[in-house]
């Protein structure tokens, strides 16, 4: 039933922005002003054998076409109380750690306008980690269907309670812009190992980020940590529950998130728009800053397009690959094979490969059709691939998927 309701909110939403081009953009009624974005898409697979999902969905797709993987509805509204405050506040519709289609308030801030360069926030804003980080959920403002999950599923905090700080400058032909924030982080993770469950956190977080845009060229990079407490892993505490019964206090205290584990994340990744040659990349480093389970992590990915008129054909290849764990096993494990089996895996890192072939039409104004090819290669532990059989999973997926985005 929800996903019904989804579906009609969005081809209504659809329908409105194609009859109403003319008038397309933000509804504005004096103060107050109101927009969305929305995306309704389908996907399936090759094989049913696992599924494939972004990240922090809790049912991905398999052989049969699916709605839940691309499709969202979001709308936000904005009320300028004078000429230096102002609210804003967006709900965001789409498939999430339920299995079902949730709304969640993603953005809920008042911003004060310091000056002309100068201003901040306070309220729940999204943590400015990644390169598209303020419009990752907005498929019309993406050429993809979607963010890479080799990359984009590295860092959980999606949108911190806190405060942020905003300068902006030109410096000649160069737009520099800063961000600082600091806050605190609350969600749900979905949990795939074993037959998947929800896992709720709590993350004082802080970082920053720098950008520089010149002419078709942006730059950016950001840094931001996070103290990361997750009591209710069920994988995690029945694992350590073992490790305390056999006298490993130490290992099983270093592996978990119960007592807030220092997290640190860093990205670097630009864009480019020149001569109708379309480019984005990005790299990013996982690193725990204290013993965790949470493997490290280095990941990437590099799209190039070329623009004919209105129609954008592009190739993406993307990775993950672990870089080692910030727990060292004591050699008493050892003696307890099953155990140490258990551990091991547990502290080895989710690597996979993608190779990515689409096309994107912009065919009405504020409105765009994509189609999309992924190859999903699997590697260390199944890639990122979601119920994964107990024997593992190294064949290659293919996912198909076609949606329409559109802005209004």
């Amino acid at each position: 039933m929800k996903k019904q309701l989804l579906v009609a909110a969005i081809s209504a939403a659809f329908v409105a922005a194609t009859a109403t081009s003319a008038q397309a953009g933000a509804l504005d009624d004096g103060n107050l002003s109101i927009s969305g974005f929305g995306t309704l898409g389908v996907a399936q697979s090759n094989t049913n054998d696992v599924k494939f999902a972004r990240y922090n969905q809790a049912d991905g797709v398999g052989d049969s076409a699916r709605l839940g993987l691309d499709t969202n509805l979001g709308l936000q509204a904005t009320y300028k109380f004078n000429d230096w405050l102002s609210g804003t506040a967006q709900v965001l519709t789409r498939n999430a750690t339920q299995g079902t289609f949730t709304t969640d308030l993603t953005w809920a801030f008042l911003k004060a306008r310091i000056n002309d360069e100068v201003s901040v926030r306070v309220g729940r804003v999204v943590v400015p980690t990644f390169l598209i980080s303020d419009y990752q959920n907005v498929g019309y403002a993406n050429n993809m269907m979607r963010p890479p999950i080799e990359l984009y599923s590295q860092a959980p905090i999606e949108n911190s309670d806190g405060a942020d700080i905003n300068f902006q400058r030109a410096f000649g032909d160069l737009n520099f812009t800063a961000q600082a924030f600091v806050g605190v982080s609350r969600g749900k993770l979905y949990v795939s190992s074993g037959t998947g469950s929800t896992a709720t956190y709590r993350a004082p977080a802080a970082g920053i980020s720098l950008a520089g845009e010149y002419g078709p060229f942006l730059l950016r990079v950001a840094h931001a940590r996070a103290d990361m407490k997750i009591n209710d892993i069920q994988p995690i505490n029945a694992l350590t529950t073992t490790l305390n019964s056999v006298g490993l206090t130490q290992l099983a205290s270093d592996i978990t998130f119960t007592t807030g584990k220092k997290v640190a994340f860093t990205s670097i990744g630009g864009t480019m728009d020149w001569n109708n040659i379309v480019a984005q990349a990005e790299y990013a480093q996982r690193r725990a800053k204290e013993p965790v389970y949470l493997p490290d992590t280095n990941s990437w990915y590099t799209m190039v397009g070329y623009r004919f008129g209105k129609v954008l054909p592009y190739y993406m290849h993307a990775s993950a690959k672990g870089e080692g764990s910030s727990v060292t096993k004591p050699a008493a494990l050892s003696r307890i094979p099953a155990l140490n089996a258990a551990v091991t895996n547990l502290l080895t890192a989710a690597e996979q490969t993608s190779d990515t072939v689409g096309v994107r039409w912009d065919f009405a104004k504020q409105v765009a059709l994509k189609v999309q090819v992924d190859r999903v290669k699997p590697g260390a532990k199944s890639g990122l691939l979601i119920n994964v059989p107990a024997a593992g999973y190294n064949k290659n997926v293919t996912v198909v998927a076609a949606g329409v985005d559109f802005v209004f």
